[in-house]
């Protein structure tokens, strides 16, 4: 096997607990700030409800003449974003709490998008339309699916070592979404079901890193039960640490390549992988790792 990390390594880890703490604590903190000046997060369409329309264009045209163009439609406040490669691609949405949000206003903006740019090789890219009680449902389920996974895959570990494991694997869980959604919230990613896709996703790898951590901990409480708590930590995390950096490396190299040429589809569920792997493999060695030590009374 590849080794990344210099076998016989043998770094202090628990030693760093402290100011692993303080750095999410920091961390959380500043993503909490930003949630709180900016209302909450940017959810989308699927969530609040409304008309979105994706359009592109074959000549490059610019922004000010999207919204020139839709400007005089009768549709009240429609915002305009730059979309994909840049000067041909739109996102058009029409936020709406009105039930009677519908294809027909697509219609009438595709159209007036048509008379007011001909020539331009104007396309329908693809139409959303999402009722607001719809929205409500879906943010609701989104919220307690993410919730519920945290709390099983918590349960899952203390089951299937102890419960200090479990406890530890929560905190971590926890932890990993808080700092994901603030990262979202700093970016000003829209919130979408792909992002809560990856939010789910983010909650099974960070497990699974965790369960390999734990798994050799638990082989090195039997082997020397005699040795102290955080030695025996430190000396599991230091003995998978390559395997924790080739597969959340090699895990990387792919997302960012998405990100960069998946298009702007998948950015925010690109995004969000991208941030909660990092903070996952983060969470496993300095939150999930020391909370185990803790319990055990080992902490000084």
């Amino acid at each position: 096997m590849l080794e990344i990390v210099k076998p016989g390594i043998n770094i202090n880890f628990i030693k760093l607990r402290r100011i692993a703490f303080t750095f999410s604590a920091l961390v959380i903190g500043v993503g909490l700030l930003s949630l709180l000046m900016k209302g909450g997060l940017n959810y989308g369409i699927d969530f609040t409800g409304g008309l979105m329309v994706h359009v592109g264009f074959e000549d490059e045209i610019s922004i000010g003449q999207v919204r020139s163009a839709v400007d005089d439609v009768g549709l009240g406040d429609i915002s305009v974003q730059e979309f994909g490669a840049q000067g041909h691609e739109y996102l058009l949405r029409v936020p709406s709490g009105d039930s009677s949000v519908g294809g027909g206003r697509a219609a009438t903006i595709k159209e007036a998008l048509r008379d007011s740019l001909p020539g331009s090789g104007f396309e329908e890219l693809r139409t959303e339309i999402v009722g607001p009680r719809v929205g409500k449902e879906l943010r609701r389920r989104g919220i307690l699916s993410v919730l519920f996974a945290t709390l099983m895959m918590g349960a899952y570990i203390a089951l299937r070592f102890q419960l200090r494991f479990g406890v530890g694997a929560g905190i971590a869980l926890l932890h990993d979404v808080v700092v994901t959604i603030g990262a979202l919230s700093l970016a000003n990613v829209e919130i979408d079901l792909s992002v809560v896709a990856g939010l789910l996703t983010v909650v099974g790898y960070s497990v699974n890193d965790t369960v390999v951590v734990s798994d050799r901990i638990r082989e090195n409480m039997k082997k020397f039960s005699r040795d102290d708590m955080g030695l025996l930590i430190n000396t599991s995390i230091n003995e998978t640490l390559s395997r924790t950096v080739l597969t959340t490396g090699t895990s990387l190299l792919v997302l960012f390549a998405l990100f960069f040429v998946g298009g702007g589809v998948i950015h925010g569920f690109a995004y969000t992988l991208i941030i909660g792997l990092s903070v996952g493999t983060y969470s496993s060695v300095f939150i999930a790792s020391p909370v185990v030590e803790y319990m055990k009374g080992g902490a000084r």
